[in-house]
């Protein structure tokens, strides 16, 4: 048996949950999110408990359990609490700014880089180097941040450019180390 998959999810007060042929809709204070399922996994609903079962041993069977079991987790927290994710500027003269819903970044290119959220997230700005990507669907969450991040990911040799919030960026030496290396 799959390790996640028979773990319980439980469900808070204040959240509902409706089962329809391996689709399933959640519903909470923070909004509401949808997602269809392999109809042939089990997702029954038993005293505030999802319970994710399968029909069979068979390979499919197996990797679908556990990845069903986390993304029911994840639509019920999204629900109740919602996911951040963080994001810092590092440079000199790097910031962000919001504008509207939009973010504008001065990221070192000759322009300005307009951000349009997708929907569902918002975008916050804490200081001028921090970013702050929140929304209900961890997954679209992720994919935001994702993209924030590619606009200028950060330099091997200085560390400039956008990254996650605790992301440990190795720099490489440079032309100095090389020549000091040799001998």
């Amino acid at each position: 048996m799959s390790r996640i998959g028979k773990m319980p999810v439980t469900v808070p007060n204040g959240v509902s949950i409706d089962i329809d042929q391996g689709e399933v809709t959640v519903k909470g204070p923070r909004g509401e999110l949808r997602r269809q399922f392999n109809p042939d996994i089990l997702i029954e609903l038993k005293e505030d408990t999802l319970r994710v079962s399968r029909p069979s041993d068979d390979r499919v069977y197996r990797s679908l359990h556990g990845l069903t079991r986390s993304l029911l987790a994840n639509m019920v927290e999204g629900v109740t609490d919602g996911f951040n994710r963080t994001l810092e500027i590092v440079g000199v003269g790097y910031r962000a700014e919001k504008k509207g819903d939009n973010l504008v970044i001065n990221i070192g290119f000759s322009h300005q880089v307009e951000v349009v959220p997708l929907p569902g997230i918002t975008l916050d700005v804490e200081g001028n180097n921090r970013i702050r990507v929140s929304g209900i669907d961890k997954e679209v969450v992720g994919e935001m941040a994702a993209r924030i991040r590619a606009i200028r990911p950060p330099d091997a040799y200085k560390g400039k450019g956008i990254r996650y919030s605790g992301e440990v960026v190795r720099l490489k030496p440079g032309k100095a180390g090389k020549a000091i290396g040799r001998g």
